[in-house]
């Protein structure tokens, strides 16, 4: 069945399957598709099963307004499955989008898909699986710090050292690339996600209010701050009492939101420290240099420059459209594999130079 649907798809495509959103790259018309990777599933009348009634934007919606029956749930976790099934139908149902930006072909797409640096083999296959059962006629996979780095536009082929910290909804990817490879790679996960939970439980415990995922986004992204010299004012939040049960309404600091992200930011900055401290010496050097490029949703976060550009002493830059950096980084990759420039190996970007290849 999944043959016939995509028989007619021929462009080769590129997916940055996220845990908060997935986007998705076509050859030669770029990032066509960014939409949340969500998934809304309604009961059965029978009860005895499950079926899909919508997924990412129209998913989203719904989150936190649902009735009984019907549940809006991330098959992705951690930046990796955490359902088999809904992430294979999730991915389907974005192929199926994307291919109305492409005439009717005969041959299945090939896919690049990119995974963290710190996914297990099973964890690895899992997600080309899912991908290979959604329809796709070849899987290559990518690992997100190579894919960051291209796409922010870093020297990756260059024998000089470059330094990405990704921070994405599941994990923070951390990457030191040279010649083409990752010299350092490690993934951890804590990244925006974390920092939305962190939120909703100081909320509750100082406040005594509940509030919803989609509330502790938007107090991160307008009040949320990673360094005192950005603080910028207050909000009002509404939410449910643990007490009564009774809507209420509180206003929440800047500094107030700064400390509840402490820990999850400590725990990037210390991903941070481990890679300088783990790096060859002579990369090392290279990066007073260069510095390090912050890219993923969570390199928006005020601040979060200065304060590892403080702990490291070196240049923190805020890559361009880092929300997009991941999928044009793979859809680049896919450009050059198409071209016999690039090749994909199980587990990183093999970049092929004038003078070799390196894997």
């Amino acid at each position: 069945m999944f043959k016939r649907l995509f028989g007619f798809f021929s462009s080769s495509i590129a997916i940055d399957l996220g845990t908060a959103n997935t986007l998705v790259y076509m050859q030669g018309k770029g990032i066509i598709l960014d939409e949340p990777s969500m998934v809304a599933l309604a009961v059965d009348r029978s009860g005895m099963g499950k079926r899909i009634l919508a997924v990412g934007q129209e998913a989203k919606i719904m989150l936190g307004k649902t009735p009984g029956q019907i549940e809006v749930v991330r098959p992705m976790k951690d930046g990796v499955i955490a359902d088999f099934n809904i992430t294979e139908q999730m991915i389907k149902h974005f192929i199926k989008k994307a291919s109305n930006h492409k005439r009717m072909m005969s041959v299945p797409p090939t896919i690049i898909i990119c995974v963290p640096c710190g996914s297990t083999q099973v964890e690895r296959r899992a997600i080309k699986d899912a991908a290979l059962a959604a329809g796709a006629r070849r899987v290559e996979i990518i690992e997100e710090a190579m894919a960051a780095a291209i796409g922010a536009g870093l020297p990756v082929e260059s024998p000089r050292a470059s330094m990405v910290v990704d921070i994405g909804g599941g994990t923070t990817e951390v990457g030191v690339i040279s010649l083409g490879g990752l010299v350092y790679a490690n993934s951890i996960r804590v990244a925006g996600d974390r920092m939305d939970e962190v939120i909703t439980n100081h909320i509750r415990t100082k406040h005594g209010l509940l509030i919803g995922d989609s509330t502790a986004e938007q107090i991160k992204k307008t009040i949320g701050s990673a360094h005192p010299s950005v603080d910028n004012g207050s909000m009002d939040i509404r939410g449910r009492s643990v007490f009564d049960g009774l809507p209420k309404q509180i206003t929440i600091t800047s500094e107030e939101v700064r400390g509840s992200l402490e820990d999850a930011l400590q725990q990037i900055v210390a991903a941070v420290k481990q890679a300088l401290e783990l790096t060859p010496p002579e990369l090392s050097a290279d990066l007073i240099d260069s510095g390090l490029v912050l890219t993923g949703g969570g390199a928006l976060l005020k601040g979060l420059d200065v304060l590892l550009s403080e702990v490291t002493q070196l240049k923190v830059i805020v890559a361009d459209e880092p929300l997009l950096c991941v999928a044009k980084g793979c859809g680049m990759a896919l450009d050059h594999l198409s071209t016999n420039k690039v090749y994909m190996s199980r587990t990183r970007l093999c970049v092929f130079l004038k003078f070799g290849l390196y894997c």
